[in-house]
């Protein structure tokens, strides 16, 4: 339970720019993730009707629940967009002080606000007062090794009506570099009594558990092992309830997932943008296939969906 929202399973695909877009959302949530977040998206891009930022915010009913993912510092409108949006589709309003890019920092966006706890405070009790949706947030274990307050600013976030925090084991500092610390989540998990969601390192279905078990949080939330690999939120939840890992998908289940994938991009974002977009992920799929690294170099030639279905069709041959 994330408020009034129930989840089938506590395996969540987190969110992640550039990546988890519509299509490989529908993916996600087919292959059992329980909840699925959407890319984050700018109170300010919304503020001033931002053209690109209408597609950020399409929600298929396929792929409910989703977690909408908004970003920024300004209490005011952050709050009045969140009011303003609450009318579409998603089922949770997820706040984001865990992104490290530094342009989002700079701007006293994303893990920045790691280091301000009473803006942190007025933004997400603004948040709670504006919607009747669910609101959660997403930190990290702090800013850098000097700032690690995930456990303070959880309690802050439960003290103001937040639903549900998830933190990811890692600092601003450290991007996505080195282990990430499950015992930061393990104090989270001590100090508040809303659900908790742990991020960092579930790499597969053992990791899973383990960060269930070794920390107490409530969920698991699964972001760049997901990259190339749908099939992981399937396999997850069936090991954490059955104990029995399953086969990892034949060539021809991997063939066909990357056909559907790029039939969706297709659907949703024309041949131009969706041949472009499914390079990176016809990437990830094909890492460690043989003749991939050859088949890498083709994929930043091909401009038509046919070109992309042929070396899809050749690679998995």
């Amino acid at each position: 339970m994330i408020g009034n929202v129930v989840l089938e399973n506590n395996v969540i695909l987190a969110p992640m720019a550039g990546v988890t877009d519509l299509p490989f959302r529908l993916l996600c949530r087919k292959m059992g993730a329980g909840l699925v977040c959407m890319e984050m998206v700018s109170a300010k891009a919304i503020f001033y009707n931002n053209k690109n930022t209408a597609g950020l915010l399409e929600i298929h009913p396929q792929e409910q629940p989703a977690s909408l993912q908004l970003f920024g510092s300004d209490p005011d409108i952050l709050a009045q967009m969140a009011a303003q949006i609450e009318d579409r589709p998603f089922s949770i309003l997820d706040f984001n002080m865990g992104c490290p890019v530094p342009k989002v920092v700079n701007n006293g966006e994303g893990s920045a606000l790691m280091k301000e706890p009473r803006l942190a405070e007025k933004i997400l009790t603004g948040l709670v007062k504006a919607v009747k949706k669910p609101v959660t947030v997403k930190l990290r274990k702090g800013f850098n090794d000097c700032c690690c307050n995930a456990a303070e600013l959880a309690r802050i976030a439960e003290a103001c009506g937040v639903a549900a925090v998830t933190v990811h084991g890692r600092t601003r500092e450290q991007y996505y570099s080195g282990r990430a610390d499950w015992e930061a989540i393990r104090q989270v998990k001590e100090a508040v009594k809303i659900p908790v969601i742990g991020n960092g390192d579930v790499d597969g279905p053992e990791a899973a558990k383990a960060m269930l078990e070794q920390t107490g949080c409530d969920g698991v939330m699964i972001g760049r092992a997901a990259q190339g690999n749908p099939w992981i939120f399937r396999d997850t939840v069936r090991f954490l309830e059955t104990g029995v890992l399953p086969q990892p998908p034949s060539p021809a289940e991997k063939k066909q997932l990357v056909l559907e994938h790029a039939a969706l991009q297709l659907e949703y974002k024309g041949e131009y943008t969706a041949v472009r977009e499914m390079r990176k992920h016809l990437a990830w799929y094909t890492a460690g296939l043989p003749r991939s690294a050859r088949f890498r170099q083709m994929i930043n030639s091909m401009e038509t969906m046919e070109a992309l279905r042929e070396g899809v069709e050749t690679i998995f041959r």
